[in-house]
């Protein structure tokens, strides 16, 4: 992995007609399953799939999940998503999201995740996700719990 690696990533994403509600907004579950992909994307971009961690028995569960929002977006909105990882433990780590439209922030959110085995027992994040955060300017850095 690169040392010099951001631990953001900015993912583009346009609201479409079936995610809005009869308002026309798009409806509050949605900013949900955009979190889920910039967590996906972020890892993708490090070269990592959910599917190989899951496939290697590391399960991220969400444990904890929660969203501010501040202005609606609309349908065809292009919105960028920024993921931000912003504290790795032993076991979990928590991201951190914003949604901006035209450079304008319109929600922000977080969540965390922990790692489980297949029978949903707690085990270490996989060295793949703690060495790229070793290798990045998060304050919070690993800790053991």
């Amino acid at each position: 992995m690169s040392e010099n690696r951001s631990q953001s990533h900015e993912t583009q994403v346009r609201v479409r007609y079936a995610e809005t509600d009869r308002m026309g907004l798009l409806h509050h579950a949605n900013y949900i399953v955009y979190f889920e992909m910039g967590r996906t994307e972020l890892l993708r971009e490090r070269g990592v799939s959910y599917r190989d961690l899951e496939d290697s028995g590391h399960l991220l569960v969400v444990v904890e999940i929660g969203c501010k929002f501040k202005k609606p977006a609309y349908y065809d909105d292009l919105l960028t998503i920024r993921t931000t990882v912003s504290r790795v433990t032993h076991v979990k780590v928590v991201h951190q999201y914003q949604v901006f439209r035209d450079g304008m922030l319109l929600a922000e959110g977080h969540s965390t995740l922990a790692c489980v085995d297949r029978e949903g027992k707690p085990q270490a994040l996989p060295d793949v996700i703690r060495a790229d955060v070793d290798n990045s300017n998060v304050a919070n850095r690993l800790a053991k719990e």
